[in-house]
């Protein structure tokens, strides 16, 4: 394990760009995103969580996919590159790095995602315990430790220094290019297991953690799938689909035709469940109302997509929806309705 000065941080983001791209969290007009750095990057390692997810990096909001051009009868298509540069994502939380790993179910099973895969492949992951937990976080519920980050490279920030550990062969690669900024951290793991420790005990007590997953996950699609209770619960939706696009596992996206006049490009962008016409069509939409699309976005994550994926849920417990929803209807809500009322309204 290895150690840095936290006032060194700027001449290890430096070392890094010397060789690859640099993703990490930034303040810009007031809100914290990942974007790329720069000397004059106003980075934010102190805030718990980025507005939206680092997913951007693996499986952007918008991406070109091909460019086709017309020259008289003649048409010729021109494929957008895949990813070539290797870069870094630096300060992701275990609950986004879950995230990761749900976009990696869908995109990487057949048949592959080339453009999500050559992300996959170039970038490394540098993810950071989370040094406060806040009450909107329910990640113990989905299994997710907090304090310990599965990455390339796991770091802790404890004091004025950040302690460096890596895990996989992207990581030793990674540890080996900033070496030179790095000292031996002889007390490393007894600092880091006191930074554990205090952050269980941080998570132990917020309200929560302690959310039961009873009665979702498979074998229970036609029992929740039919439960009256869905009547109640969408009313105050507004199907704005903000829980959609903070959300670090939706995966929902559109591919739109572009004309710049000098060809057409497609490309394909976030798109939401939430909104009456996604993936509508010629002859309309499978879901016509509100109760139903939103249903599927609390089915897809509890029941059908652990079905069909050993039993992984489609939610990381990251706590975006509750602090953007504007109505607070968030899948905490839903979680806590089905289990106080078995399903069943109150008639």
């Amino acid at each position: 394990m290895y150690q840095i000065a936290k006032e060194k941080l700027p001449e290890l983001f430096r070392k890094i760009t010397q060789t690859q791209e640099l993703y990490l969290p930034v303040e810009a007009c007031g809100q914290v995103n990942y974007a790329p750095w720069s000397e004059d990057a106003k980075v934010d390692l102190d805030t718990l969580k980025t507005v939206k997810s680092a997913k951007d990096a693996f499986f952007p909001q918008s991406e070109n996919l091909y460019t086709c051009y017309r020259d008289g009868k003649k048409i010729s298509i021109t494929p957008e590159a895949l990813q070539e540069q290797p870069f870094v994502v630096f300060g992701m939380k275990s609950c986004d790095l879950r995230g990761v790993e749900v976009l990696d179910k869908v995109f990487l099973a057949d048949p592959v995602d080339t453009f999500y895969a050559a992300r996959r492949a170039h970038g490394t992951i540098v993810a950071m315990a989370c040094h406060e937990p806040e009450d909107s976080c329910f990640c113990k519920a989905f299994g997710i430790d907090c304090a310990n980050p599965k990455a390339d490279v796991a770091i802790w920030m404890t004091g004025e220094a950040l302690y460096w550990k890596a895990q996989s062969g992207k990581g030793e690669a990674l540890t080996e290019l900033v070496k030179d900024l790095l000292a031996e951290a002889a007390d490393g793991e007894e600092k880091v297991d006191a930074e554990k420790a205090r952050i269980h005990k941080i998570a132990e007590a917020l309200p929560y953690m302690q959310l039961s997953l009873d009665g979702w996950g498979k074998d229970v699609l036609e029992e929740k799938f039919n439960s009256p209770l869905w009547e109640k619960l969408y009313r105050p939706c507004l199907a704005c689909g903000t829980c959609t696009f903070v959300c670090p596992t939706c995966q929902c996206y559109d591919i739109k035709d572009y004309d710049t006049g000098h060809g057409i490009q497609r490309y394909r962008c976030w798109d939401s469940c939430m909104y009456s016409d996604f993936t509508m069509m010629a002859h309309g939409n499978n879901r016509t109302s509100q109760m139903q699309r939103f249903r599927q976005r609390f089915m897809h994550k509890l029941v059908y997509f652990p079905a069909n994926n050993d039993g992984i849920f489609s939610c990381t417990g990251c706590g975006r929806c509750v602090e953007k929803c504007p109505q607070s209807l968030n899948i905490v809500k839903v979680i806590k309705a089905f289990a106080a009322q078995g399903g069943k309204t109150n008639e």
